[in-house]
């Protein structure tokens, strides 16, 4: 874990292992509510509880996931999420690339309702002042790919400390959960090598 947030960096054995549905859905989970069993994980995710502790152990084998260090009275598993996150780049080769775009489809099908979930669900309880720091913005940018790679540097800087804070809420009075999402979509060249 060599990013600022210290994510799991993924090879391309583990995108593909972690281009299925029901896996990535088991790591969010841990990632966002703490350590869990596969028994409390399998309706959340779909699965029954052996389906679920399958792709429990399969993670596992990929560095994804880890047995938690949990008081319980030793009748079940707990599993903790390794890092807050992940993230991969494409390799030079052709299964590499699959293996990312595969992923890629997975995350950006999995993320395509939280906008809809969070104005049916969150926005209509947000005080004034979150409301006033919460939507979303659109911009387009007219960047080299060294630039994109600066910019992405920046963000992720400025974001460290808040992606490393402590989750409980007796950490920092009257800090909460925010979920940003950050699509970085570059356009396609013309055959003249403009964008499109």
């Amino acid at each position: 874990m060599t990013n600022p947030y210290g994510d799991v960096e993924l090879t391309p054995r583990d995108i593909r292992a972690l281009a299925h549905p029901t896996r990535l859905a088991i790591l969010a989970r841990l990632q966002q509510h703490g350590p869990s069993t596969a028994t409390a994980l399998a309706p959340e995710v779909g699965a029954t509880p052996s389906v679920t502790s399958w792709h429990l152990r399969h993670l596992a084998g990929h560095g994804l996931v880890r047995d938690a260090q949990v008081a319980s009275d030793g009748r079940q598993r707990w599993w903790e999420a390794v890092g807050r996150g992940f993230r991969f780049t494409p390799s030079e080769d052709e299964t590499g690339r699959d293996a990312a775009v595969l992923l890629s489809r997975v995350v950006f099908d999995q993320a395509r309702d939280l906008p809809d979930r969070w104005a049916a669900e969150a926005e209509p309880l947000l005080e004034d002042d979150w409301r006033a720091s919460a939507g979303l913005s659109n911009t387009r940018i007219v960047v080299t790919s060294e630039e994109l790679a600066e910019v992405e540097a920046a963000i992720e800087q400025v974001l460290a400390p808040y992606v490393l804070r402590k989750s409980e809420p007796d950490v920092v009075p009257g800090a909460r959960s925010v979920r940003m999402l950050r699509y970085v979509l570059p356009e396609a060249a013309t055959d003249e090598g403009e964008p499109a």
